[in-house]
């Protein structure tokens, strides 16, 4: 579930499918020493940890997976460090996408932090302003999501 790639990686996946094919496949954290910028947000947005180590680091991984395959990598979030056996490094990642990883956060439960005051705001609001009408055409059963949705702080190993 962890994947050490080169530098630029993400370059010239700049839609939310990237990132979704990932998780996919299973991977739950990319570290290399560089990400395509539009590649990083929108993993941090979907849940995919996007930690920059140094080519060094990504090189002795890289050596040390070939020379002993299975080796477990662990990535510890909270403290940004990785360990495979008795290698040990620290990983670069911006407190705000840290914050939001370690809380569970998306778009929506950002949004959904204020809203009394969305309410507030819009029972306040002048009537011939513009607004939002209600659904009309609302499905009668529940939506169930297509693909599996992860809730909660993710456990990386």
């Amino acid at each position: 579930s962890v994947l050490v790639a080169g530098a630029d990686f993400g370059t010239g996946s700049s839609r939310e499918h990237a990132v979704w094919a990932l998780k996919d496949y299973g991977f739950r954290v990319v570290l290399s020493p560089r990400f395509a910028d539009i590649f990083r947000g929108n993993s941090g947005k979907q849940g995919l940890v996007t930690g920059i180590i140094s080519q060094d680091d990504a090189e002795q991984l890289w050596k040390l997976l070939e020379t002993e395959p299975g080796t477990e990598i662990t990535v510890n979030l909270e403290d940004r460090s990785v360990v495979a056996g008795n290698f040990v490094t620290s990983f670069e990642i911006d407190d705000y996408t840290r914050w939001r990883l370690l809380e569970g956060l998306d778009d929506i439960s950002l949004t959904l932090q204020h809203e009394e005051d969305i309410t507030s705001f819009e029972a306040r609001r002048a009537e011939y302003l513009p607004t939002t009408l209600p659904a009309k055409h609302l499905p009668k059963e529940e939506v169930v999501a297509a693909r599996p949705v992860e809730l909660g702080t993710p456990s990386v190993r």
